[in-house]
């Protein structure tokens, strides 16, 4: 995904929209939909920040927890005989079967 922006660590999508001559988008990975846009970059990159410290600023006004993009945690779904294997490698390492996942994803990235 190369057409992104960032800012205080949320990330946002940039499209264009040939039928309306202006650029699109809204911030990524959480669930509350911040849309923004733009003429040109400088205006969407102006209006997603806008868009990040408006909801930044209402979560707080309403003694709510902002959403993160990125908790450090999600499910993931495999086949049982693959359970069973990395709980056995886990397990033969002398590891939680989460520490052992994550680290074999860190080696992914």
């Amino acid at each position: 995904m190369t057409n992104t922006i960032k800012y205080k660590g949320y990330t946002g999508s940039v499209e264009i929209s040939e039928e309306d001559n202006c650029l699109f988008g809204k911030v990524l990975f959480i669930r509350s939909l911040l849309s923004y846009e733009g003429r040109t970059l400088e205006e969407i990159k102006k209006d997603f920040k806008d868009a990040v410290d408006d909801y930044l600023q209402l979560c707080e006004e309403n003694g709510v927890e902002p959403e993160k993009p990125f908790k450090g945690s999600f499910n993931v779904r495999v086949r049982p005989e693959v359970h069973r294997g990395l709980a056995i490698a886990a397990a033969k390492r002398g590891e939680s079967l989460n520490k052992y996942v994550s680290e074999i994803l860190n080696s992914a990235i």
